[in-house]
């Protein structure tokens, strides 16, 4: 499944992880400012066991989780990718099947350009 995939649904739920707090609430906010999330939070410590380097890894990590349109996930995955510190950040996206309707009209508003 490729970033076209996702506009299946009209909204999601992007998510990826940091190795610090202050990394996790920089991302979050950058992508806030640049209209590509309505909002992110930011969750942890959390610890992540992991393969990398032929070897499994334990570290603590923040996570970080945007909701936004699906429309809107390519420009959002791009951003994490230019602002993230690790060589395959996680990028994950889950379709957000049902929501309020004025919670969806703001996140459809407040993604936009002003």
């Amino acid at each position: 499944m490729g970033p076209d995939d996702v506009a299946a649904f009209e909204f999601c739920q992007v998510m990826t992880t940091v190795s610090t707090r202050a990394d996790a609430e920089a991302l979050a906010r950058s992508a806030v400012e640049d209209r590509l999330a309505p909002c992110a939070q930011v969750e942890g410590p959390i610890t992540s066991t992991f393969w990398w380097d032929g070897a499994v890894q334990v570290e603590e990590e923040w996570r970080v989780v945007f909701k936004t349109p699906s429309d809107r996930y390519a420009a959002l995955a791009q951003h994490i990718l230019d602002h993230h510190a690790y060589d395959v950040p996680e990028i994950i996206s889950l379709p957000i099947l049902a929501g309020t309707p004025d919670y969806l009209d703001w996140m459809r508003t407040e993604t936009r350009p002003r």
